[in-house]
């Protein structure tokens, strides 16, 4: 290994995963609801978070509406 590198020689490169850097946020979940994709990330052996990405990403992916009646 060298003592010292020339960036400038390094023919650096862009980073092909920057567009799908992940933004962080905060967002209130009822307790039933972390609970459920705990299950699924002990069963899946997919962490909890991911699984909650994975899920939303398919329902704007797929243009999902909701479909919520008030009583």
């Amino acid at each position: 290994m060298l003592k010292e590198y020339d960036i400038d020689k390094l023919n650096p490169r862009p980073n092909p995963y920057a567009r799908e850097l992940k933004k962080q946020i905060t967002i209130k979940l009822a307790p039933f609801i972390i609970d459920y994709f705990k299950e699924q990330a002990v069963e899946t052996g997919i962490p909890y978070q991911t699984l909650i990405n994975l899920y939303l990403t398919d329902c704007a992916k797929n243009k999902r509406k909701l479909d919520i009646s008030w009583k």
